[in-house]
């Protein structure tokens, strides 16, 4: 959808030989196992470039490169991320308790990348008209969300669906106060929403949007949007967030617990 290349990367831990009884030279590796593990990291990108190849028309045009990188995974991922227009990664891992939570590598790019990443829930089922579903991006205000809404409307306008811009009025699980006025209260909720949305609308005039305001649990209403989109943004971390914050609990929740695609907009 972007006409960019696309590189696949996969970064595997040399293999390090124990180290003796007697004293601190580690021992030499089998040569059988160097290969096997050579051989099998070149599998890893073989199977990867057929699969992005068989995922689209035209492949021909598709620029595809790959590298293969010994080194330590984490880090090496952190720092491709300040070249790159976006990194996508799936959600869960090879570890034995993958299935529980988000994976390790998954948690540590959405905390630290450099650029916004995609996180892939592949095990979900994809239901009848999904391909025709709407993006769905939360929407607060923060510097956070402007580049999340940025993202957002891209993503339609490539995919040709509508937007659904979600703005929760407050973060907090408030009580019930008698002495707030619901309708004054979304009234200017939806003025807010109005005019953060206002420059985009110019800038695509292709996207309907779809503006839906809350009064409070935003991941809640995200989650449950959700469910009927195709694709969730949301900004690395939003209004309660501080400057150096990793990623605030409303994007840490819709990362680990919706069953679509999410795209946390990490800034440079």
């Amino acid at each position: 959808m972007r006409n960019v290349p696309l590189k696949i990367v996969h970064v595997a831990y040399p293999a390090i030989g124990e180290f003796s009884g007697w004293g601190m030279s580690p021992a030499p590796l089998p040569e059988d196992l160097v290969q096997f593990q050579e051989q099998q990291a070149h599998t890893v990108i073989d199977d990867a470039i057929a699969i992005a190849e068989a995922a689209i028309d035209g492949a021909d045009h598709l620029q595809i490169s790959s590298d293969l990188l010994w080194s330590t995974l984490v880090p090496t991922l952190v720092g491709l991320t300040k070249e790159a227009q976006m990194m996508v990664v799936g959600c869960r891992g090879q570890g034995a308790l993958s299935r529980l939570l988000l994976g390790s590598v998954s948690t540590a790019l959405v905390h630290h990348a450099h650029c916004p990443v995609a996180v892939i829930h592949g095990d979900a089922p994809r239901p009848a008209g999904f391909d025709r579903a709407p993006v769905l991006v939360g929407v607060d205000g923060s510097p956070a969300s402007e580049l999340a809404t940025a993202i957002a409307f891209g993503e339609a306008s490539w995919r040709g669906v509508g937007l659904v811009a979600l703005h929760a009025w407050s973060d907090a699980d408030w009580p019930e106060f008698p002495v707030l006025d619901p309708s004054a209260i979304k009234a200017t909720a939806e003025e807010v929403l109005a005019q953060r949305l206002a420059g985009w609308h110019e800038r695509y005039p292709d996207v309907t949007v779809r503006r839906v305001v809350t009064f409070d649990h935003p991941a809640r209403h995200l989650l449950e949007q959700s469910e009927s989109a195709q694709l969730v943004v949301v900004g690395s971390h939003g209004r309660g967030g501080f400057g150096g914050m990793l990623l605030g609990s409303v994007s840490t929740t819709i990362v680990h617990a919706a069953h679509v695609p999410v795209i946390v907009a990490r800034q440079r």
